[in-house]
C-alpha cells in the first residue's frame, strides 16, 4: 500500500457519473482497488429524470444499490400515449406489476441526482474505492519499467498515479475518448431538449400519476413523477439548430411556449409552470467506432452516447459496467486482452439499442400519412404486447 492507503496499482476510472460510479463498485467486487477521479470539485444535481428499466435495476440490485433507491423512485403503471396534435390519448403500455413480473425487476423513473447520490453512498462507505474530486486526468502512459502512470491534475499541480487500467466515464464530451486513435468525436443530431422539473403539488392531478409520451411534428414531448412521485419531469424534445457555446443552456418560459405554440392548450398549460428550464443539445458517438487501446477502454456515452428515444442512456452504462467488470475478475493477466473482449461484447447491444432510439426520433416526430399509420396501429395494439416489444432490452441480464 502506498502511504495515503491506496493500491499502488488501483484501477484508474475517470468520470463519477451513473457509469463511472457503477464501474466503481462493480471492479469493486472483483477484489481490485478503485481511484474514481472526476473533475468537478462536488458532485450537483445536473440533469432532471431518466428512467430505470429492469435490465438496469437488475444490475444495481446486484450491487445492493436498489433497496436504498427505492424512496426515491417512482413506478408508473403505464406508459400513456398521446397526440400532441388533436390531444387524443391514442394507446398506452403497460408497466409496473406487468413490468416486474415479466423481468422480475421494476421499471422506475428517478430523478438522475438521486441515483448518483445513492450510488455515491455506496462508493464512499466501501473500503478500497478512493474518490478523488477535482482531479482531471489527464493521460496514460507506459514506462521503461513495464508498468502505467496516469497522469492528472489537481489543485496541487500534476500528480502521477501507477496504476493497471483507465476506465472512460467521462460522458458525452470525453477527453479520455481523445486518447483512442481513431476515435469518433459526438456529433449534435439536429435536435434539442428542453427540460424542466416541478413540485407534483404545483400541477394538476392528471399529471401525477402516469408517464406520458405526446407526439407532434418533428417534436415530442415526455412527462413523468420522480423523486417518489413528489416531483413532475418534464422534457419537451424539437428539431432546432443549436447555437450556443455550451452543450447545456438556460431557456426561458417564453422560448418553450413559442417553441410549442401549435400544441394543445393543457400542454401549453402545462409548460407555463416551471419558472426554470434548461435546454440540452442531444448528441451522440457512434457506437461502432473504437472503444478500446492498449489498457484503456470506453463505457457509457463515452463510448456510445445515444439520442433518448429509447429511454437507454444510463441503462447501458450501467451495462457496461457489469460487463466490464466480468471482463476483469482479480486474476486477470492480460488487461488489454480482456478489454478488447469487453468492447466486442458489449458494442453489437449498444449499437443495436442506438439504432433503435434513432429510428424512434423519426416515429416520433412523423406528420401526415406516416403519422396516421403509426397512431393507427398503436390504437390496435394491446398494451401488454406493446410493453412485450421491449423484451430484449428489458429482459436483459449480465449472466445472459
Amino acid at each position: 500500500m502506498s502511504e495515503n492507503g491506496e493500491s499502488p496499482h488501483p484501477i484508474v476510472i475517470a468520470g463519477a457519473g451513473i457509469g463511472g460510479l457503477t464501474a466503481a463498485l462493480a471492479l469493486r467486487k472483483q477484489g481490485h482497488e478503485i481511484v474514481l477521479m472526476d473533475k468537478v470539485g462536488e458532485l450537483s444535481e445536473v440533469g432532471a429524470g431518466l428512467q430505470l428499466s429492469p435490465n438496469a435495476c437488475t444490475v444495481l440490485e446486484g450491487l445492493g444499490v436498489l433497496d436504498a433507491l427505492e424512496p426515491y423512485a417512482y413506478a408508473p403503471d403505464r406508459l400513456r400515449i398521446w397526440s400532441g396534435v388533436s390531444g387524443d390519448q391514442i394507446s398506452h403500455v403497460s408497466l409496473g406489476s406487468f413490468i416486474k413480473k415479466r423481468h422480475g425487476n421494476p421499471f422506475w423513473v428517478v430523478h438522475r441526482a438521486d441515483l448518483q447520490r445513492v450510488l455515491l453512498e455506496q462508493v464512499q462507505a466501501t473500503p478500497g474505492i478512493t474518490v478523488r474530486l477535482g482531479t482531471e486526468v489527464l493521460d496514460l502512459v507506459s514506462t521503461p519499467y513495464d508498468s502505467l502512470v496516469c497522469n492528472f491534475r489537481n489543485a496541487d499541480g500534476v500528480g502521477k498515479l501507477n496504476c493497471k487500467a483507465l476506465i472512460g466515464a467521462d460522458g458525452v464530451w470525453s477527453k479520455t475518448r481523445q486518447m483512442i486513435p481513431s476515435h469518433e468525436n459526438a456529433q449534435f443530431s439536429g435536435q434539442v431538449a428542453y427540460r424542466a422539473t416541478l413540485p407534483i403539488d404545483q400541477v394538476p392531478s392528471r399529471w401525477a400519476g402516469d408517464s406520458g409520451l405526446w407526439l407532434h411534428r418533428n417534436s415530442h414531448l415526455v412527462h413523468y413523477p420522480i423523486r417518489g412521485g413528489r416531483e413532475l419531469n418534464i422534457v419537451a424534445l424539437v428539431e432546432e439548430p443549436w447555437s450556443d457555446q455550451t452543450w447545456s443552456a438556460k431557456a426561458d418560459k417564453e422560448t418553450v411556449l413559442h417553441v410549442f405554440k401549435d400544441w394543445p392548450a393543457e400542454i401549453r398549460n402545462l409548460l407555463g409552470l416551471p419558472s426554470n428550464w434548461l435546454k440540452w443539445a442531444l448528441c451522440s458517438v457512434d457506437a461502432s467506432g473504437p472503444w478500446s487501446h492498449g489498457h484503456l477502454t470506453l463505457l457509457g456515452d463515452a463510448a456510445h452516447a445515444m439520442l433518448p428515444y429509447m429511454a437507454q442512456g444510463a441503462a447501458m452504462a450501467i451495462e457496461d459496467a457489469a460487463i466490464l467488470a466480468r471482463h476483469l475478475p482479480s486474476d486477470v493477466d492480460n488487461i488489454p486482452a480482456a478489454l478488447r473482449a469487453f468492447e466486442r461484447q458489449r458494442k453489437p447491444r449498444a449499437s443495436q439499442i442506438q439504432g433503435i432510439a434513432r429510428r424512434n426520433a423519426q416515429i416520433f416526430h412523423f406528420s401526415g400519412a406516416p403519422a396516421f399509420a403509426r397512431d393507427t396501429v398503436l390504437r390496435f395494439s394491446k398494451p401488454d404486447r406493446l410493453a412485450a416489444r421491449f423484451d430484449d432490452i428489458y429482459g436483459w441480464s449480465p449472466e445472459l
